[in-house]
């Protein structure tokens, strides 16, 4: 699951319009209990945007749940398996007992994945969490009405991908009172990630802190890299 100055600053300004839409300050509360953060990612590998990203969610929220999900959208460079080991080796590494990788969430539809956070959680109040990037796409989703009466949306400024008014207004005309979330992500894409570790940037003696990668994946990386072309 990363952000930059300017778009913080147009989700802070985005923010101003809606009283709904201001940046979140303390976790939700249900009758059932608190919230819970639920963060899909390809994680196609996870970076370091995806380590800040989580660590920010639990500094909001008192429970995290994230999964390595297909997007239909994208063509992975990993299989959904290695994506998913590779994103639990970064939680066991975060190390905090309020953040868990539940996989049996990971579907290609949001709707699906709320069912079934429904089912684990029966009356806790869900927080779906996207990165500004999806906010667009999001009225094109499956039943994408059904998914923002499920829960609360909250988006994350992504370097590069202000958020958009209008894409907010969007949300809003199908039901969402969208949550604008004032983290600050380091600039870090899985694509650039993979063009360096296809490219055979990951080795032994390599210097995990050149690459936007998690010192704590380098060794499962070592062992096999999904991404080495030369591999291939």
């Amino acid at each position: 699951m990363s952000s930059d100055g300017a778009a913080d600053e147009a989700a802070n300004g985005a923010a101003a319009e809606r009283p709904g839409d201001r940046p979140l300050e303390t976790p939700l509360e249900g009758p059932e209990g608190p919230a819970i953060a639920l963060f899909g990612t390809s994680a196609d590998p996870p970076t370091l945007g995806h380590r800040s990203l989580l660590e920010g969610l639990l500094a909001l929220y008192p429970q995290v749940v994230t999964w390595a999900s297909d997007n239909p959208l994208k063509h992975h460079g990993a299989s959904l398996e290695q994506r998913a080991a590779l994103l639990q080796t970064l939680v066991a590494a975060i190390g905090d007992p309020r953040l868990s990788l539940r996989q049996e969430l990971s579907s290609p539809w949001a709707i699906d994945t709320l069912a079934n956070a429904r089912r684990l959680w029966p009356g806790r109040p869900l927080v779906f969490v996207v990165g500004s990037d999806l906010a667009d796409q999001i009225p094109r989703w499956k039943q994408a009405k059904a998914v923002l009466a499920a829960c609360r949306l909250a988006i994350v400024p992504r370097c590069g991908w202000p958020i958009d008014p209008e894409a907010l207004e969007r949300l809003r005309s199908l039901g969402a009172r969208p949550q604008l979330l004032a983290l600050q992500i380091p600039a870090s894409a899985s694509s650039d990630l993979r063009r360096a570790l296809a490219g055979g940037a990951i080795t032994p003696a390599a210097d995990p802190a050149a690459l936007p990668l998690p010192a704590e994946l380098q060794p499962l990386l070592l062992l096999h890299n999904p991404y080495d072309d030369s591999a291939r």
